[in-house]
């Protein structure tokens, strides 16, 4: 199939909380766009949100993926350090603790990362993927689009602190049930995963 192959090098958190609210930060250094953050959120009734920070990428990211709003306003993603993620986008203020890497993230991370980021190699691991994580790591899209998602490492959330407009959303919890943004969602564990993200767009 011909296409753009558009790639997206970075991290994903995401993390449940014990009021229902579930949050997928994607972090990407180096994307197509220029660096940027965008967050997902789902609402304990099921209403997704995306936050994005121009519309160049609120327009490309709603493409791709699945929401009932959108609104483009400042995205904030920093790390005081190696263990901590700060998150500011409108309503949403959140501070994310890390911790040792499961089992997991050190077979992630025993695969060079070329290879890692392959889309060729992405298609190899999806059905390990699917038996271990019921997660996958290659399907369509929105809009005739397909993604592959190279995953090279793995940290667990170990502590959440969130609010939204000003009102705590709880510990941390579960991400339960799935998100519903696409044909991805993030582990049911909370965690941070280094990923590269390829979009190909007919």
């Amino acid at each position: 199939m011909t296409g753009t192959r558009l790639r997206f090098d970075g991290w994903i958190l995401g993390v449940g909380t014990s009021t229902g609210t579930r949050v997928v930060v994607g972090h990407w250094p180096r994307s197509p766009l220029g660096p940027l953050s965008d967050v997902m959120v789902q609402r304990p009734d099921g209403h997704r949100l995306l936050l994005a920070p121009s519309r160049e990428a609120a327009d490309f990211i709603a493409a791709t993926y699945a929401f009932d709003e959108v609104r483009v306003l400042p995205v904030t993603v920093a790390r005081p350090d190696a263990a901590t993620w700060t998150v500011a986008a409108g309503p949403l203020a959140m501070r994310v603790r890390t911790g040792r890497r499961p089992a997991l993230g050190w077979l992630l991370r025993a695969v060079p990362a070329p290879l890692a980021r392959a889309p060729a190699w992405v298609r190899v691991v999806d059905a390990p993927a699917r038996l271990l994580t019921g997660l996958r790591t290659t399907g369509s899209a929105g809009q005739g689009r397909t993604e592959w998602y190279g995953v090279q490492d793995l940290h667990a959330a170990t502590g959440l602190t969130a609010t939204w407009d000003g009102a705590p959303l709880g510990h941390l919890a579960p991400v339960h049930p799935p998100v519903t943004f696409g044909f991805g969602s993030v582990p049911p564990r909370p965690g941070v995963v280094r990923v590269t993200t390829t979009v190909r767009v007919p």
